[in-house]
């Protein structure tokens, strides 16, 4: 049977079914690759992990792999990868939740600016934004500090 889909828009995954891929390599002393990238040796743990996860569906194995290889890619992007050193493996969930859904063209992998703002959403959407205090003039500001 043939696999057709279209490059130009990657299928959802299940974040579970992501999360295969990232817990295969954690459990091979191999979880750093969000920062350093993707080896020859990580890739043949994650496709052999998802290949037997998910024998019998083809076409699902390739779609997470894609969505694999394209989250560890958007991660070599600066601000990404200081946010990652910042929050350390407390950002590895979201992250993986927003590959498993975000919207992915094979070639040209997932959009870093789409992905940073949706992992600062995903991070901050339980913060209640507080009213700040009007801004002081700096006139006002000396006078307080001379007093």
């Amino acid at each position: 049977m043939a696999m057709t889909w279209d490059l130009n828009d990657v299928p959802a995954v299940d974040a579970g079914d992501l999360a295969v891929a990232m817990r295969a390599l954690i459990e091979d002393e191999r979880g750093l690759v969000l920062l350093r990238g993707l080896a020859d040796e990580d890739l043949d743990t994650v496709q052999a992990e998802v290949q037997r996860r998910f024998r019998g569906e083809p076409q699902r194995a390739l779609a997470v792999l894609v969505r694999f290889r394209n989250l560890v890619e958007v991660f070599s992007a600066r601000r990404l990868k200081e946010m990652m050193l910042d929050r350390g493996h407390g950002l590895m969930a979201p992250a993986i939740a927003i590959a498993a859904s975000l919207r992915l063209n094979a070639n040209r992998g997932f959009n870093p600016q789409t992905f940073l703002m949706s992992l600062q959403d995903a991070l901050t959407g339980n913060v209640v934004a507080l009213a700040g205090r009007p801004k002081a003039r700096a006139h006002d500001a000396i006078q307080q500090l001379a007093a």
